[in-house]
């Protein structure tokens, strides 16, 4: 399940990718899959643990495809040089983060002139349903610490030296299911409603059947659980297209 869409982006094998925060690896090993040779990154050692399993996983089913690195790492202070990276990606990373800006100023100093930076986070209308429904969801150690309106966002971003070049919405299923697991208790794993929600997720994820995907089309625009912006370096605005990655139309 990814939260960006790759067809907005001109991916080819062999380019450089960062997946900063990748969580359990969802994004990186899509990337490995596609050719390319990506640099996983995260603070949380035993959630890298996962991420090496995912990757392991990813090469034995496709073989001679990209590499990948899994390591752990520091969005306040990349370990990389300069315009290292064709492509970065920030996934539900930023809204954890105190000093978002700083952040967003590495991602956009480690890509390339060209390259493109994906940042997502929860967007604000149904994160702030959320909020309300449960204290559990975010007073949490290592939990969202802001709501950003997307305004706000493109502003800091904006602020760190990046030009959005494109934005959506995702991920219009996933809203009533955090609703409901923020209703009864984000904790309560055996609770109903949220274990039947969550079957519906997974027979989406894994059938792709037209009904869910009609209802996720339509749902998107409205309660999609993330925003999206696609950016790159301000500085880069005036420099010819990078022949490596690109916004794609």
């Amino acid at each position: 399940m990814l939260t960006f869409d790759t067809d907005r982006l001109d991916l080819r094998p062999g380019m450089r990718a960062l997946d900063v925060g990748c969580g359990q690896g969802r994004h990186t090993g899509h990337l490995l899959a596609l050719g390319l040779d990506v640099v996983a990154l995260d603070h949380d050692e035993e959630v890298l643990e996962t991420t090496r399993a995912h990757v392991a996983e990813t090469e034995e089913m496709f073989g001679e495809a990209g590499s990948a690195v899994v390591m752990r790492g520091n969005a306040y202070a990349l370990p990389f040089d300069d315009a290292t990276f064709d492509l970065v990606i920030a996934s539900e990373v930023l809204e954890h983060l105190h000093d978002d800006e700083t952040a967003m100023r590495e991602l956009l100093r480690v890509v390339k002139p060209g390259g493109t930076v994906v940042v997502s986070v929860p967007r604000f209308g149904p994160e702030l349903v959320c909020w309300a429904l449960s204290k559990e969801y975010h007073e949490v150690s290592g939990g969202h610490i802001r709501i950003y309106r997307r305004s706000q966002l493109r502003e800091r971003l904006t602020r760190a030296g990046g030009q959005v070049l494109d934005s959506h919405h995702n991920h219009g299923l996933h809203s009533p299911y955090w609703w409901l697991k923020c209703a009864v208790g984000v904790n309560k794993d055996d609770a109903l409603l949220p274990r039947l929600y969550h079957k519906l997720l997974v027979w989406d994820l894994m059938q792709q059947p037209l009904v869910t995907r009609l209802a996720e089309n339509a749902l998107t625009p409205f309660i999609g659980k993330s925003v999206v912006l696609y950016l790159r370096r301000a500085s880069d605005d005036t420099a010819p297209s990078s022949p490596e990655v690109g916004v794609a139309g």
